[in-house]
């Protein structure tokens, strides 16, 4: 799957340095104008040193400034060509009619980004731990609570196997009595808040296979996840807490609801018709 460039450095953001932030939010904001600039001339319009570009660039696994330079114009030309970061944000002076718009954009984006970065052998290794698993926990924390919620509730009308919980404190005794043959989905975009990162501890500890879906690659998070899904989206000054983050991971709720179901078709579509019966007066 042909990846966008400018999507998988949204996703290394937090490896940054301070001064390779400032790379990363030229190029994210300036994609065709850097094609045509040096390594010093980046540097300077960033205010760095050459290094930092330098650094930059092997931070995003390239082995210098012009293979970067060339992985960046293979990706723009197989890829959509996205607007500039800059003139999809929602601004003070935006009308109600160009705020629509950019929402509009913002959550389409989100999905297109999370498709861009599925890596289909994590997908599929973690539909293995999901299908082989006792137990599917699912857990969140503020508004990932809500996607985590949104997750069990989706599959408890094909599978009993599924939990999750409202409360922070539950879901960290939860997470403490897993075992190796239970499942641990965690939801969180930055991959840092504090109790979240606790239950994916308490949860490898016990033996758990634990799935993250989260925005970076590297994070608090991922350090105790055996298996990554990264969602699209950027929040911005005035999106803090937007739908989009919420929409790019039940992106990828839909996909492992989906593909769990084709894989257990005949007991999915036995429980679906229990369910379904059960809810019909309701």
């Amino acid at each position: 799957m042909q990846e966008d460039y400018l999507t998988k450095i949204r996703s290394a953001y937090n490896q940054f340095t301070r001064a390779e932030k400032r790379v990363a939010d030229f190029i994210l904001e300036n994609p065709k104008k850097v094609l045509f600039m040096s390594i010093s001339d980046l540097a300077e319009a960033c205010d760095v040193g050459d290094t930092s570009v330098f650094r930059f660039c092997k931070t995003m696994n390239m082995k210098g400034y012009q293979e970067f330079k060339m992985t960046l114009s293979l990706s723009m030309r197989s890829g959509r060509e996205e607007l500039p970061e800059t003139e999809e944000r929602i601004r003070l002076e935006d009308d109600i009619s160009d705020l629509a718009k950019k929402v509009l954009t913002e959550n389409i984006s989100a999905i297109q980004e999370t498709y861009s970065l599925l890596d289909l052998k994590q997908v599929t290794l973690a539909m293995d731990a999901i299908s082989r698993a006792k137990r599917v926990i699912f857990f969140g924390v503020g508004a990932s609570m809500l996607t985590a919620m949104k997750a069990m509730n989706k599959f408890l009308r094909v599978e009993p196997k599924v939990y999750c919980s409202e409360v922070a404190n539950v879901q960290l005794m939860m997470a403490s009595m897993m075992g190796p043959e239970d499942a641990a989905v965690i939801f969180s975009y930055s991959g840092a808040t504090k109790d979240i990162v606790e239950i994916a501890r308490l949860a490898k500890g016990s033996g758990a296979k634990v799935i993250a879906i989260t925005r970076f690659t590297k994070s608090e998070l991922t350090e105790y996840a055996d298996l990554i899904l990264l969602s699209g989206a950027n929040e911005g000054g005035l999106q803090s807490g937007s739908t989009s983050a919420e929409i790019s991971q039940l992106f990828l709720v839909d996909i492992m609801y989906s593909e769990y179901y084709r894989r257990h078709y005949r007991s999915c579509m036995e429980n679906h018709e229990k369910t379904e019966r059960a809810l019909a007066d309701k």
